[in-house]
């Protein structure tokens, strides 16, 4: 349901920031491929055909496409092995024309047990995800060139939008390796006060109640309604459901709206921000890439 007139000042619009971000990228990319005669090219691998993927990886190769960055997919069977996966891997890494690798996950449930196997033989150079065990140390550090997606998209919204981050008490959700255990640490460099709660939370509307940003990504329609919320929280809604053919966040948006500050919709908040921030990560492997060929591109070029 859209806002009315009186609450769209609260809206934290990520697909109008991320049509802007890609439309800097693609001249950045112009520009990029005008010096050096080289384009930036994304490696994708696919296993199965499971339709959340599909449609995942075709809003990727759209982007790509629109905005100048040359798209490449490995389709791989259900039922391919562990081996030749990771010969698959290596062949990308190999490739001197591909300067970013994305797996697209969640992968077949033969192969789920060996998902950080697998990110771990990304080279951390073309690791467009942020899921290398190099680049999440590198977080650890504070050193967010290579962050994965979905935590610098929230960031970069929030940034964008003038949330202010400093001393504020946040509340995340999520306890994952793509979510809520890089948002620990960016937030954290921005000098906020950081709660990570879970399924094993005891009293987890105790935390929620305090909270001056609400982080939520845990995949269950409205699961925050207005009763769990302080006035003027900012939310940020990760989770995105679909039921009965409408999509849903975690939060229930139109019984929260008049008690928030600010909220990202679902869709049209976070989801457009990951796939900005995938598109700004596969530039910056591309920039690594022709910096060891000894065409450095300037850093101001990136969005």
């Amino acid at each position: 349901m859209s806002p009315g007139n009186e609450y769209m000042n609260k809206i934290l619009d990520g697909r109008k920031l991320a049509e802007q971000l890609n439309s800097r990228l693609k001249n950045c990319i112009k520009t990029a491929r005008e010096l050096t005669g080289i384009q930036p090219k994304l490696g994708t691998i696919q296993v199965g055909n499971d339709p959340a993927s599909e449609t995942y990886i075709n809003i990727k190769a759209k982007t790509c496409n629109e905005i100048g960055i040359e798209f490449f997919k490995i389709q791989l069977t259900e039922k391919v092995s562990k081996n030749e996966l990771l010969e698959n891997i290596e062949k990308l890494n190999k490739d001197d024309t591909i300067h970013g690798i994305l797996l697209q996950l969640p992968l077949p449930e033969h192969l789920k047990e060996f998902t950080n196997e697998f990110l771990s033989k990304i080279s951390p150079n073309k690791d467009v995800d942020g899921l290398h065990p190099y680049n999440q140390g590198k977080l650890f550090n504070y050193d967010e060139t290579l962050a994965s997606c979905t935590p610098k998209g929230i960031i970069t919204l929030m940034e964008h939008y003038d949330v202010n981050i400093t001393g504020k008490y946040v509340v995340i959700i999520n306890r994952s390796n793509l979510v809520g255990k890089p948002l620990i640490f960016m937030l954290l460099k921005r000098n906020a006060t950081v709660s990570v709660c879970h399924s094993y939370t005891v009293n987890l509307q105790s935390h929620v109640k305090e909270a001056d940003i609400l982080i939520v990504a845990v995949g269950i329609p409205n699961f925050i309604d207005k009763t769990m919320i302080k006035e003027g929280v900012i939310i940020i809604d990760v989770g995105i459901s679909k039921r009965d053919g409408k999509i849903y966040g975690d939060v229930n948006f139109t019984d929260v709206l008049p008690k928030c500050d600010k909220i990202t919709p679902v869709p049209g908040g976070v989801g457009p921000m990951t796939v900005a921030s995938l598109m700004s990560n596969c530039f910056t492997c591309y920039q690594i890439h022709m910096k060891s060929k000894g065409m450095e591109i300037e850093k101001n070029k990136i969005p």
